[in-house]
């Protein structure tokens, strides 16, 4: 009978570790390919901001006429993108619950973009997170 309760709270234990480490770290790598993915769909707003700030010399009205879709992705869900008058880029993605803010600066006429995102524990190096 005892033999019996060991190996029980033995299954229990290894039952609560895999509940406890490993399905918030599968968690956290799909929150991580997601933030990279709404990362990455930014690139096409950003060059067309980048092109129209450079050609004016100012980031006023720069991304008045950048437009990135919505993007069903079958993994991460839709991600989606908004794209302000002065050329910031917003983005979402409400599965993972992820966050970024994509900023422009015009420095000596070329444009620097600092992107920083939440949760940082899911952004990629180049967004704010730890690599």
């Amino acid at each position: 009978m005892r033999a019996a309760l060991l190996i029980i709270a033995a299954v229990a234990l290894v039952g609560f570790l895999a509940v406890a480490v490993v399905l918030p770290q599968m968690a956290g790598s799909e929150a991580r390919e997601a933030a990279q993915a709404l990362v990455s769909g930014a690139d096409a707003a950003r060059q067309q901001v980048a092109t129209a700030a450079e050609k004016r010399g100012s980031l006023a009205g720069s991304g008045s006429n950048a437009k990135l879709a919505a993007r069903a992705d079958p993994k991460h869900g839709e991600l989606k993108w908004i794209v302000e008058t002065n050329g910031a880029i917003r983005g979402w993605n409400e599965k993972n619950a992820i966050e970024i803010s994509i900023t422009p600066a015009l420095q000596a006429g070329k444009v620097a973009w600092t992107c920083r995102g939440y949760p940082i524990t899911a952004m990629p190096a180049s967004c704010g997170g730890k690599s």
